[in-house]
Order: C-alpha cells, then sequence, then structure tokens
C-alpha cells in the first residue's frame, strides 16, 4: 500500500487549497487576507509568490484548470479573479486582480467555477448565491443573485456537469438545487432527472438534513443524476431524485466538513475526525467502507505511541487526558501513575493531526479520479491514492437507511 505524500506547507492553519491545470502549483489561504502560491520543486512545495488584495479574511479558493484564473471569496463581501498579465515596467507574468461586484452586504463563503469555466458562484452570509458571469461590455464581472427560499447562511456549493444547475448546502439545515440559468451565457440545458424547464432562481430539489444539521458540504456525481451532502449531525445523504430516494449514513465520528466523488458509485469524505473517508455504493444502498487512512501505520514520530500499549485505534487521539477519561467511563479505572508524558502523548494515530478543511481531486479525470488531496487546520498539505483503503477499527460501516420521499 503506497503511503500519502505528506507536505507541511505551514505552521498555521490552512483554510482552503486549489490546485493548478497541472498541478505544479497551489494556492493556499493561511488563515489571512493574502493567497500564498506554492510550486513544486523536485518533492517539495516552494513559495513563489502572494496575492495581497482582500482586506479580511479569505474563505475559499478555485483555480479554473483550462483558461488559468484564480477566483478568491472572502469575509470582507467580496471576489476577485486573478489572471495573470505582463507588467509593462518589469515585463515578467504578474497576478493581475479584477473586482467582481456581488451585491452582498454579509462574507462571502465559498467560491466556485462552472466545468465551462466562463462563469461562478459565490456562497454567502447574506443568505444569498451570485452567480457572477463576464460582461465584455463593461469589461468586468457582474452577478445575479439566488435568493429565495434560502434562510441563513450558504456554506458551500457545486456545479452540476451541464453548467446550469448548482447544489448548495446551508445552516439553514437544507440541502438544495438551483438553476443557475443565464440567458447571454448558456445554451438550453438538456432534460434531466433535476427538470425540463430551467429559468434563473427555479428550485429544482429541497432536502433536509435528517437531525437539523448545518449543511457543510454539497456535491454531484460525476454524471449529475445523484446529489450528496454531509451535515453536522454526523450524516451524509445521497440523493437520487429520480428515485426518489435518499440514503442516510449516520456514523459516531466527529462531522464531515467536505466532500468529492472519485466515481459515480464512490464519495470521499472528510471533516472533524482527521481522516478521509470511503463511501459506497448505487441505488440499492450505501455504505462506509473504510478510511484512506491506515491508523495503525506508524506516522512521522514513531510507531506505537507511549501510554497505549495495544490499545485498537479508531483515528481519534493518543493522549493521557483522553485515555484516562475513557478508562474511567468504560472500567472504572483512575488515571495510572508512572505512564510516561511527553508531547506525543497528544499526537493523534491520523496523518492530519487536526480538522480537515478541504478535499479535492488531485489526478484523474471527472468520474475516475485516482488520487485527491486535502489540505487541514494543522497545515498540512496530503495527497492520497484512492484505491488504498484501509479498514476502520472500532467503527462499523452500516447500511444507509432509504427514505422514501
Amino acid at each position: 500500500m503506497a503511503a500519502p505524500e505528506v507536505y507541511p506547507l505551514a505552521q498555521t492553519s490552512i483554510t482552503c487549497h486549489a490546485f493548478n491545470g497541472d498541478r505544479s502549483q497551489v494556492a493556499v489561504s493561511l488563515g489571512t487576507n493574502d493567497v500564498q502560491l506554492f510550486a513544486r520543486k523536485g518533492h517539495d512545495w516552494q513559495p513563489t509568490e502572494v496575492l495581497s488584495e482582500h482586506d479580511k479574511l479569505i474563505t475559499s479558493i478555485d483555480w479554473a484548470p483550462n483558461t488559468n484564473r484564480i477566483v478568491t471569496s472572502s469575509q470582507d463581501r467580496n471576489a476577485y479573479v486573478w489572471q495573470q498579465a505582463v507588467d509593462p515596467q518589469t515585463g515578467h507574468m504578474v497576478w493581475k486582480p479584477t473586482l467582481v461586484l456581488l451585491r452582498l452586504n454579509r462574507a462571502a463563503t465559498y467560491v466556485k467555477w462552472s466545468p465551462n469555466e466562463d462563469k461562478f458562484a459565490v456562497a454567502s452570509g447574506a443568505r444569498a448565491i451570485a452567480i457572477c458571469s463576464f460582461d465584455p461590455e463593461g469589461d468586468w464581472w457582474v452577478s445575479r443573485l439566488l435568493k429565495k427560499p434560502i434562510r441563513s447562511t450558504v456554506l458551500s456549493v457545486d456545479w452540476h456537469p451541464n453548467n446550469v444547475l448548482l447544489a448548495a448546502g446551508s445552516a439553514d439545515m437544507k440541502a438544495r438545487v438551483f438553476s443557475a440559468y443565464i440567458k447571454d451565457v448558456d445554451k438550453r440545458p438538456a432534460a434531466s432527472v433535476w427538470g425540463e424547464k430551467l429559468p434563473f432562481n427555479t428550485v429544482c430539489g429541497e432536502y433536509t438534513s435528517p437531525s437539523g444539521g448545518w449543511v457543510h458540504a454539497v456535491g454531484f456525481s460525476p454524471s449529475g443524476d445523484v446529489l450528496a451532502f454531509a451535515s453536522h449531525d454526523s450524516t451524509i445523504n445521497i440523493v437520487y431524485p429520480g428515485g426518489p430516494a435518499i440514503y442516510t449514513i449516520r456514523s459516531s465520528t466527529l462531522p464531515l466538513v467536505t466532500l468529492t466523488w472519485t466515481s459515480e458509485d464512490t464519495i470521499i469524505a472528510a471533516g472533524h475526525d482527521c481522516q478521509p473517508y470511503v463511501f459506497q455504493g448505487n441505488e440499492s444502498g450505501w455504505e462506509l467502507t473504510g478510511t484512506l487512512d491506515d491508523t495503525n501505520a506508524a506516522k512521522s514520530s514513531g510507531g506505537t505511541r507511549a501510554g497505549l500499549g495495544n490499545a485498537s485505534p479508531v483515528g481519534r487521539l493518543n493522549s493521557a487526558a483522553f485515555n484516562t477519561f475513557r478508562n474511567a467511563d468504560s472500567r472504572g479505572m483512575g488515571s495510572t501513575s508512572g505512564q510516561p508524558g511527553g508531547s506525543d502523548e497528544s499526537e493523534l494515530f491520523t496523518v492530519h493531526q487536526n480538522t480537515i478543511t478541504s478535499v479535492r481531486p488531485y489526478d484523474g479525470a471527472p468520474g475516475a479520479v485516482s488520487r485527491v488531496s486535502t489540505s487541514g487546520v494543522d497545515g498540512k498539505l496530503v495527497i492520497w491514492t484512492v484505491n488504498n483503503v484501509s479498514p476502520i477499527q472500532g467503527l462499523t460501516g452500516k447500511m444507509g437507511g432509504l427514505h422514501l420521499k
């Protein structure tokens, strides 16, 4: 089993990351109002440029692979499109920002290019989603707002392969599918399981989190016929609108906050449990099948951890405090005297040492992704092989319950 590629890019949190088309560069936000660009040099990543224009923390980055344009969103309620142009003074290629007219009065929370890269969606805390397209007459990016029936902050968005439909997850415990059709930009889409007539702001589907949790992440399958969303009640839900049916997988892990499809029957999702989980299934049912992180393998600090003996890890904390409470709860035992101390006592069994904030496809075509990348609060960028799935010790993946609509 090939080990994941681990790159400690920073000592601070990585809010989000995005690769360019050939994966030779990566743009990250390190919890500041700047975008840091890294270029691959051999087996390492070296910082190259800093994109500075936002006034507050950058919340999301997306890099269009074909047009090589970067779009960023921020808590300052703005979005910028960055393009490379020749600096007339030096003659070198530099990144030039273009302000986008979002017309939002709250923070922008998430941004995503459409598949054709001719428009992008910006989620916000203003109970609205800005659909932005380029106006050649004015030579700027303009927006139209999706508003109804959103009742709270929009936390994530994802585009359908047809470049028209948009999925959105929000803090009102709903995942929705909207039409983002713009007459002068889009061709009339063909009929699909989501509907036929799709004027702007048509709600093609609305789905509620089973236990009322914020919907942190949404994603269309490669075909666009299935929708997945993860919410704060530690569930992941797979929607078949043509069924119609919804499969809900409840787990005992901490909530998932990001997900991506690697094929029509496989989803990689990650979040507060610090490891990427693998979910597989079809119209007959879905289940949690494993994790990309082998929690039994020795990490950078060594093999067996002090104070745990041969305890079976489940990917969670390896610390004296954690074991004290676990023993007190399960065996009625207090703290054991004489256990060795040290910094290793608070190390996780997982590669990531804190919440994973973003998971993205890294290698392979849509529907046949072979590797994914993750970034997290621990400042690491990790590249995983999708086929290297390890069983989860201490947790069992249960078949998703079927709910007919």
